[in-house]
């Protein structure tokens, strides 16, 4: 949902150094935790379900204001967990700068953005089920909760490095990017309806995927 659609150059180096270097560091814990913790089989395959679903619908790009599109984050960060769905945004963004969406030097922000989405779309469904909500708008919220995020965060990344031969000052540019914030966070709206209605799908059918037995342990590897 929320990505940074710039060219390369668009960043100054020293953003490109700051947002990589960032990256980087969320992808190390992330992998230290998988190692420590480990990973059941089951939540390999359903990461590989998960990363290509995203990557498909990713590709889908309406040229609405540089481009807005679903990407899937909150429900992959909600089946998979946010450690798992940290590397699935890792992974979506690789191939998909690969294919020249998005700049590779903006892999770092963009994979922060995508990783923030999945880790509090988790966090605030698991929250939502101990409070006893249904599955449908605990899931449709989180994920709602999760992409705004994303979205705000991309918007503050944008605003924080500044673009390369931009001619708007920095105030004009942060209402030109509030504008696009502003349609992503109706965008995360369609999409958490979405995430809602697969996940209570999914727990009609596969509640073990959820693993809501006790209202308040959706699955996924935390540790």
């Amino acid at each position: 949902m929320a990505h940074i659609h710039l060219g390369e150059g668009s960043f100054p180096l020293w953003a490109l150094v700051l947002w990589t270097l960032v990256g980087a560091g969320l992808i190390g814990i992330v992998t230290y935790r998988i190692r420590k913790g480990g990973i059941e089989t089951g939540q390999i395959a359903l990461a590989g379900i998960g990363a290509a679903a995203s990557f498909a619908v990713f590709q889908l790009n309406l040229p609405v204001w540089g481009g807005i599109h679903m990407n899937l984050t909150g429900l992959v960060g909600i089946l998979a967990g946010p450690t798992l769905g940290a590397l699935i945004a890792l992974v979506v963004n690789v191939f998909s700068a690969a294919l020249g969406h998005g700049a590779v030097g903006l892999l770092g922000a963009n994979t922060l953005v995508n990783a923030s989405e999945a880790v509090v779309a988790y966090y605030s469904f698991r929250a939502l089920t101990r409070m006893d909500w249904d599955v449908f708008p605990a899931s449709a919220g989180a994920a709602t909760v999760g992409l705004s995020t994303g979205a705000v965060l991309m918007g503050a990344i944008i605003v924080v490095s500044g673009v390369n031969g931009s001619a708007l000052p920095r105030a004009d540019l942060t209402v030109a990017v509030a504008g696009l914030v502003g349609l992503n966070l109706g965008v995360a709206v369609i999409e958490g309806l979405v995430t809602g209605f697969v996940v209570r799908f999914l727990a009609s059918v596969r509640p073990d995927l959820l693993a809501l037995g006790d209202r308040g342990e959706p699955a996924g590897v935390t540790a």
